[in-house]
């Protein structure tokens, strides 16, 4: 059966191909077939409704058994067992009293998409950020928002004019008052939506563009929450649009990242076909104008020790926001590993791309046969010869001017090491600068931060232990003690300024607590804000890193909306500073953390 409904679309045709009986049998059985009270019985599956259990197979508690799945087996299995019931949305006391709302076209200010600016420095300048170093001192919370039904709060919001926009891990966009946290508008979307939205001018108002984790990229409008269109990015199954979308000049480009590396730990998984890419579209319909692949098409390349088809080459996924140089026409992305052999010489790199065309200009690789997915941590059939290391960029190159004038591209990789690059110059590196051991979730994760004079990273380099409990489905634990650390790099040259060590957890926390730092970093004069996966966002003195404000977000709030929520650990999104104000989400289980589901707001 087909159900859109609240929640997530639980049911695209080709679902009705596949058997959720024989999906349960042998995915699912093994553990709800078995009298355990801490494991929900089939009975109790069979009265929630389908979309619940799709939230808890994409982004709750079963998404690390459910992440070798094809989606069309999850959509399955939980048509098979849920019900047909619709959930209901946000009540009515959710909402505003007044539901309008009215942007400036164009937009001045705000924080819109991944950063204030397409140079993606996620700095925010003192007219628009309008907090003082003292002002940060003395953040409290303001409201708490919490995202109904879900266990995964990893999008982080765009605030425009006085309103917030946010996607959700259970697909919902949602509309609110940025000073208040009530709703005007929801939008449900196909899948998770984890990317930030990008607003842009069209056709005398504002279109919210964005893209969800199956595939799909949309065009909403901003004042009424009104779909105007939507195409499928990528067929691919394992498709995921994580990374907020860029636009010039009419045209929006939109990075194309995957999961299929996550797939391979299946031994009966013919590894691998994705292919990640940049597509350029026309912001006005949808159209495309150019998509541009960072490999080519996989040939047959053997089988592995199970007799499955083996494929290469494939990944280079894009997992971060393109960063735009208008004045040379050029477009900027940070690729991914490959996923499957042979490695190839656009992974683990910085790729120029011509806006006009997509034609690749030049491409810097600063770690060549980087082959690796999810097979080698276990020794699985299905990992590539070269074996990683697995030191893809999650993070957006940030463009930045030296004191001489001189344009600099400069990018964390998750090896530990910061890179400057000349675009002048094909990308010829200008230095290179050690800021953590890095590893397969170390080094630099989601994004830094610069200011001019600085660059500021924060490192993940999470310690991990695969673990075998058949009553947790989290695949890994977390070290309290493991990871973390900010570190301020001088632009010009790359020397260190200062490092602001990790906290360890207490001994306290909860299993999933971790000082590691992956999180995206954000400044503003005179103040770095970064956040950990024990749940804190803390604000260092661009002096000399000093602490000068700590939120503990792993706790339960009271919500405006009524919803229960508890913050988790924060891992992806980073703070947004807009107008005396400061949002973060918290929660994020994916990697080990804590779940959580919570949007908060500070204000001085």
């Amino acid at each position: 059966m087909i159900v859109v409904s609240w929640g997530l679309w639980v049911g695209p045709a080709d679902a009705q191909t596949i058997s959720g009986e024989a999906v349960y049998a042998k995915r699912c059985a093994s553990c709800h077939d078995q009298l355990n009270p801490r494991i929900p019985p089939k009975a109790s599956l069979q009265r929630l409704p389908a979309t619940r259990i799709v939230r808890a197979l994409d982004t709750g508690a079963m998404m690390a058994i459910a992440f070798t799945m094809h989606r069309d087996e999850r959509l399955a299995v939980a048509s098979y067992l849920g019900t047909t019931e619709v959930v209901a949305g946000p009540p009515a006391s959710a909402f505003c009293a007044d539901r309008t709302i009215r942007l400036r076209s164009p937009q001045a200010g705000g924080w819109n998409g991944w950063s204030p600016g397409t140079n993606n420095a996620r700095f925010q300048p003192p007219g628009v950020a309008g907090l003082s170093i003292d002002q940060v001192k003395n953040l409290k919370l303001k409201w708490a928002f919490g995202f109904e039904g879900d266990a995964s709060a990893f999008a982080p919001p765009t605030v425009l004019d006085g309103h917030l926009f946010v996607g959700s891990a259970g697909g919902v966009v949602h509309a609110m008052r940025a000073d208040r946290g009530c709703l005007k508008w929801v939008f449900q979307a196909n899948g998770p939506v984890r990317a930030a939205l990008l607003a842009v001018p069209l056709n005398g108002k504002q279109a919210l563009l964005f893209g969800d984790m199956t595939g799909w990229f949309y065009a909403v409008d901003a004042e009424t929450g009104t779909l105007l269109w939507k195409v499928q990015i990528e067929t691919h199954d394992s498709t995921r649009l994580t990374a907020a979308a860029t636009a010039h000049e009419g045209v929006v480009y939109i990075p194309v990242a995957s999961w299929e590396e996550t797939r391979s730990s299946d031994p009966e998984y013919a590894c691998c076909t994705f292919r990640g890419s940049v597509v350029a579209l026309r912001a006005s319909d949808g159209t495309e104008v150019w998509k541009t692949y960072m490999v080519d098409v996989p040939k047959a390349n053997g089988t592995n020790d199970r007799g499955t088809p083996r494929l290469g080459p494939s990944g280079i996924g894009i997992w971060a926001t393109p960063t735009l140089d208008a004045k040379r026409n050029r477009l900027y992305v940070t690729t991914g590993d490959n996923y499957s052999s042979p490695a190839t010489s656009l992974s683990d790199a910085v790729v120029a791309l011509d806006l006009g065309s997509g034609r690749v200009v030049w491409s810097q690789q600063v770690t060549k046969g980087d082959a690796y997915n999810s097979a080698c941590g276990t020794g699985g059939t299905n990992c590539p010869a070269e074996k990683g290391p697995d030191f893809d960029f999650g993070s957006p190159a940030i463009l930045t001017t030296l004191p001489d004038g001189r344009d600099v591209l400069i990018a964390g990789q998750k090896s530990g090491i910061v890179y400057a690059f000349d675009p002048e110059n094909d990308g010829r590196v200008l230095w290179e600068a050690r800021v953590g051991k890095g590893g397969t979730n170390g080094g630099v994760q989601w994004g830094m931060s610069s200011d001019g004079r600085n660059v500021y990273a924060a490192v993940s380099d999470v310690g991990r232990a695969r673990q075998n409990s058949p009553l947790d489905p989290r695949r890994y634990t977390l070290d309290p003690e493991a990871g973390g650390g900010v570190t301020a790099l001088r632009v010009a040259d790359g020397s260190r300024q200062w490092f602001a060590p990790p906290v360890p957890c207490p001994r306290s926390a909860p299993s999933g607590c971790s000082p590691s730092q992956p999180a995206a970093v954000t400044s503003l004069p005179g103040v770095v804000f970064a956040a950990a996966n024990d749940g804190h966002l803390r604000a260092y003195s661009t002096d000399d890193g000093r602490t000068i404000w700590d939120f503990a977000t792993m706790r339960a709030f009271e919500t405006v909306n009524g919803v229960k929520a508890q913050g988790g650990s924060i891992d992806g999104p980073g703070a947004v500073v807009v107008d005396g104000m400061v949002y973060i989400s918290s929660g994020y289980p994916r990697n080990g953390g804590v779940p959580g589901n919570v949007l908060l707001a500070f204000g001085p």
